[in-house]
């Protein structure tokens, strides 16, 4: 028998029991740390969808509260940008199973790859940026952004996807919502010194395993790191391995953008920087200001991480309003000439 059907036959033996659902299984999309995701068709609806599946042992069942605490919290924060879930339950075999809308693009990186033009990529991030406001004005911190967590769809949209490590900060959901390991009346859930997320796009806070530290300003950060990527086309950090990036991540060792690429705008720079300053308190205090002074560059007007002087502003009132300019230097060059010959 040849690698390729003994590849087959495992990949079928590992293929969930989906009898007694309405879902008919098409094919794996992709494998993460506690659950598999599928490809399936809603025989009732008639369209496809994403089923995701928990495939790990889980003799505690922890993972199984997790999965379950991930599929109710999605389906709480309905937004444009943000996944929607579709059902939850279990499968014959007792393992637990939620659908999601199957987006139909790729991911963040991919389309990072083709080269989308700088305009193009920060208003990308704004909406990004918008998912995880919305996300925030709920109670809810991500703790993983990054370019694998983004989905670009065909026609532009950006989706946050997996909140699997995401926090509840407060009760402002419309139900209490068990989560990352968390008991029932622990809306945190994540014990201090565990260390959830991913450490190339990680606050220092984070990397620290700081959870009781962990706000909306770690969800800037990140924001920041993927502005970063974005702009850079690579992770702020890059260790060896997950120890080494991790005590890059502690430090907040990210080289500044300029020394990657030096055509990057100083204004741009200055905003990651601000994005993801090793202090929370020197960070945008919310993802509405970070976007703002997104909105702010676009326009040509000045940042907030980089204030400028008469001059700066005066060349930016410039840039923005050439017509004007020009008809402003036309007008003072005729007077001068008119002068220059009624004087002679």
């Amino acid at each position: 028998m040849d690698d390729r059907v003994l590849r087959r036959l495992r990949e079928v033996s590992e293929n969930p029991d989906l009898s007694g659902t309405r879902y008919r299984l098409i094919r794996r999309l992709g494998r993460g740390g506690m659950g598999t995701v599928y490809l399936v068709e809603d025989q009732e609806l008639g369209r496809e969808a994403a089923l995701k599946v928990l495939t790990v042992p889980d003799p505690g069942g922890d993972l199984t509260a997790r999965i379950r605490a991930e599929a109710r919290l999605l389906a709480r924060l309905e937004h444009p940008n943000i996944v929607p879930v579709h059902d939850l339950g279990p499968l014959a075999d007792g393992s637990v199973f939620y659908v999601m809308k199957y987006v139909r693009g790729e991911r963040l990186d991919e389309w990072r790859r083709k080269g989308p033009t700088r305009p193009e990529m920060l208003r990308l991030f704004q909406k990004i940026c918008e998912a995880v406001a919305f996300a925030h004005a709920r109670g809810v911190i991500h703790r993983d952004l990054k370019p694998e967590n983004v989905m670009v769809g065909s026609f532009g949209e950006a989706l946050v996807m997996d909140w699997g490590v995401a926090k509840i900060l407060t009760a402002r959901l419309d139900e209490q919502v068990t989560f990352a390991g968390g008991a029932p009346g622990n809306p945190e859930g994540t014990a201090e010194g565990a260390i959830l997320g991913t450490p190339a796009y990680m606050a220092p806070e984070q990397a620290r395993g700081e959870n009781d530290r962990l706000d909306e300003r770690t969800d800037v950060h990140a924001l920041g790191a993927l502005l970063y990527f974005l702009l850079s086309g690579r992770p702020p950090l890059q260790g060896a391995d997950r120890e080494e990036t991790l005590r890059q991540a502690r430090a907040g060792a990210a080289p500044p953008l300029r020394l990657i690429d030096a055509a990057i705008p100083r204004d741009l720079e200055a905003i990651c920087s601000k994005a993801m300053a090793r202090d929370p308190a020197a960070r945008y205090p919310g993802v509405g200001e970070l976007s703002a002074d997104v909105d702010r560059f676009l326009d040509a007007l000045p940042v907030q991480a980089r204030p400028v002087g008469l001059f700066g502003k005066s060349a930016r009132f410039l840039a923005r309003n050439r017509v004007l300019a020009f008809l402003i230097a036309a007008y003072l060059l005729m007077r001068l000439l008119v002068l220059f010959f009624a004087g002679r």
